[in-house]
C-alpha cells in the first residue's frame, strides 16, 4: 500500500464512522448490502451528513460561509480528483468511480442551501426542496447498484424517487415540532404550525399515503424484474424489498 492509498484508505474510514456515529440503522441497513458496496455508500452518507449539520447544528458559526466553503471544496475535490477535506476525499472517490451525474450533487447542495435561507415554502418550493434533499440522494445510490448500467438505472430511476420522498414527508412530519421551534421552519405548503390543525396533519398523512400504495400490477412486475438484475444486491436485502413493494 502507498502513502496515498493509505491517504484515501484513512479517508474512508472516516465516513465509515460518520455512519456508524450518526446513525446506527442506516450503518446496520448497509450490512445487507454486497461488501463492495459497503465504502461506496459509508463515502456519500458522509458528505451528505456534513453539510445538513452546517445548516442545522453549527448555529454558533457562520452557517452561511462554511456552506459557500463547503460548496466550493466539494466541487473542487471531484473535480482534482483528490481533497485535503477526508469526508469530500472520500465522496470524490466515489463520485468519480462510479460516475455519478453532478447534477444530482448540484441539487442537493441547492437544497441545502435553501435551509440556510428560507423558513416556509410554497407548493413549487418544496417539492424542488425534496428532490434536492432525499430524492437525489436515492438516485445516487441507485447508480451504484447499478455501476455503469444506464438502461438499469432509468428503470429504477422512479421507484428511487418515490421513496425518497416518501420518507422525507415522513421526516419532517416526525419533526415538525423540533424544526418549528429550533430552526423555525415549517416545510408543508399553507401550514403554520402555531395553529396547526388535525385537518392539516390527515391532508398530509392522507397525500403520503396515496403515494406509498399507489401500485399496479405491472409497476411491481418492473420493480421486481429490475431489483433482480441487481447483481451485487444480497439476496436477504431484495426479499426485504420485495416484501416492501
Amino acid at each position: 500500500m502507498t502513502n496515498f492509498d493509505l491517504y484515501n484508505s484513512i479517508c474512508n474510514t472516516c465516513s465509515k464512522n460518520i455512519t456508524q456515529k450518526y446513525s446506527t440503522s442506516f450503518y446496520s441497513a448497509i450490512k445487507l448490502l454486497h461488501k463492495d458496496l459497503h465504502q461506496p455508500i459509508f463515502n456519500i452518507y458522509g458528505f451528505v451528513r456534513v453539510a445538513d449539520e452546517i445548516v442545522d447544528t453549527f448555529h454558533n458559526f457562520n452557517k452561511q460561509e462554511l456552506f459557500i466553503d463547503f460548496k466550493t471544496e466539494t466541487l473542487k475535490a471531484i473535480n482534482n480528483g483528490i481533497s485535503l477535506n477526508p469526508v469530500l476525499n472520500s465522496f470524490q472517490q466515489t463520485v468519480n468511480e462510479y460516475n455519478i451525474d453532478h447534477s444530482l450533487i448540484d441539487a442537493f447542495l441547492y437544497s441545502m442551501e435553501m435551509d440556510l435561507l428560507k423558513k416556509e415554502y410554497t407548493q413549487a418550493e418544496y417539492e424542488t426542496y425534496i428532490y434536492g434533499s432525499a430524492e437525489v440522494v436515492g438516485l445516487m445510490c441507485v447508480q451504484i447498484f447499478c455501476e455503469a448500467n444506464m438502461e438499469q438505472y432509468k428503470l429504477l430511476m422512479p421507484y428511487a424517487k418515490k421513496l425518497g420522498a416518501a420518507f422525507q414527508k415522513i421526516n419532517f412530519l416526525r419533526d415538525i415540532k423540533a424544526d418549528n421551534e429550533s430552526l423555525q421552519r415549517m416545510y408543508f405548503p399553507n401550514c403554520n404550525f402555531k395553529n396547526f390543525t388535525l385537518d392539516d396533519k390527515r391532508k398530509i398523512e392522507e397525500g403520503l399515503g396515496c403515494m406509498l400504495l399507489t401500485n399496479t400490477t405491472t409497476l411491481y412486475s418492473q420493480k421486481l424484474k429490475a431489483i433482480a438484475q441487481l447483481k451485487y444486491l444480497k439476496i436477504e436485502l431484495v426479499y426485504l424489498i420485495i416484501q416492501k413493494l
